[in-house]
């Protein structure tokens, strides 16, 4: 009788830029404070990219580490996938550039863009793929340089957004466990409430990102209506992590964790509510990191992981809402 397959995150990497731009700083540039940011969305700092970095240099770090992680070089990879809303270019995709710089060839390689669901959605793709026989290991990272299309003089949301990346390298094996299921949803007639304009990249910066020391790649392009999109993702998720609960026949009370994507302190301690869990089973690095798009999930899965939090058997539910609308949720049960 043929096995089941099943895929399993078996190594994890991060990477986060060396220049740290603290709430203060931030309150010399736009008019806001440290206690105003803090109260509406928990942030205390955000890491910044280098002038002389890209998105790739990001995800190459963070692929890095994964790989040492599990083990592996990038010759024992089959597929190799970023999650970016920022990539280095129009085209080629950044994967391609990170499959170059790690040294990789012949293996396909490409991008996946759903902004701050970028790694949920790639996941699912993932598994997917994997579990139909396409590939046995793949390399999904999710990697972003969000402060290159903030504009920084908009206090409402150049205050939300930093810069990183996180990687996970995933097996696929008849071992029990590993992502149960994934649900993904998008509605494009909210696509008004969150959004970036072209052109990007390749545009000049403006004088408030050269004066902080900030090479963006493109124009300044971040709109978003806050009241709205908050309203919107709170429901959504609320449903999304019920929805993947019901599919995979799992109660709530068995979830030991849940590694959401970090846009607002409020938004996870609603969600957290709606689940009925406790903060202390959220794993947050919003304070920290800021709101890192499609990097956020796996931040936290790394940040969680090298912190010895997650044991084996233990079920982790991961969860985004991005601009789209498209939102979606993981369940997986850790192996590693």
């Amino acid at each position: 009788m043929h096995k089941s397959l099943h895929t399993h995150i078996i190594g994890l990497g991060a990477y986060l830029p060396d220049r740290i731009m603290s709430n203060e700083e931030l309150s010399k540039r736009v008019d806001t404070s440290d206690a105003w940011i803090q109260e509406r969305t928990g942030i205390k700092q955000r890491h910044i990219i280098a002038k002389d970095q890209k998105t790739s240099d990001l995800a190459t770090a963070a692929a890095r580490q994964a790989l040492e992680d599990a083990g592996l070089t990038i010759n024992d990879i089959d597929a190799l996938v970023v999650a970016t809303t920022t990539p280095d270019m129009v085209f080629p995709s950044t994967a391609s550039v990170v499959q170059y710089k790690l040294g990789g060839v012949g293996f396909p390689a490409w991008d996946i863009q759903a902004v701050c669901s970028g790694f949920v959605y790639g996941l699912a793709q993932m598994d997917g793929m994997m579990r139909a026989g396409m590939f046995k290991r793949v390399l999904l990272i999710g990697a972003e340089s969000m402060t290159r299309i903030v504009d920084w003089k908009d206090r409402g949301t150049c205050v939300l957004f930093g810069d990183g990346a996180g990687a996970v390298v995933l097996e696929v094996s008849d071992k029990e466990g590993g992502v149960l299921g994934s649900v993904l949803h998008c509605d494009g007639s909210y696509r008004h409430l969150l959004k970036a304009q072209h052109p990007y990249p390749g545009a000049s910066p403006d004088d408030s990102m050269m004066d902080m020391g900030i090479d963006a790649a493109g124009v300044a392009a971040i709109e978003m209506k806050g009241n709205e999109v908050f309203r919107m993702a709170v429901s959504k998720l609320g449903e999304v992590v019920h929805e993947i609960l019901a599919q995979c026949s799992i109660s709530a009370d068995e979830v030991d964790w849940l590694v959401p994507h970090q846009a607002n302190i409020r938004i996870l301690q609603a969600t957290a509510k709606k689940l009925g869990a406790d903060m202390n089973k959220v794993i947050v690095t919003v304070d920290q990191h800021a709101n890192t798009s499609s990097a956020s999930v796996p931040l936290a899965l790394n940040k969680a992981y090298r912190d010895g939090r997650f044991e084996t058997g233990q079920l982790l539910l991961l969860e985004a809402f991005a601009g789209g609308f498209a939102w979606g949720a993981n369940l997986v049960r850790w192996s590693k």
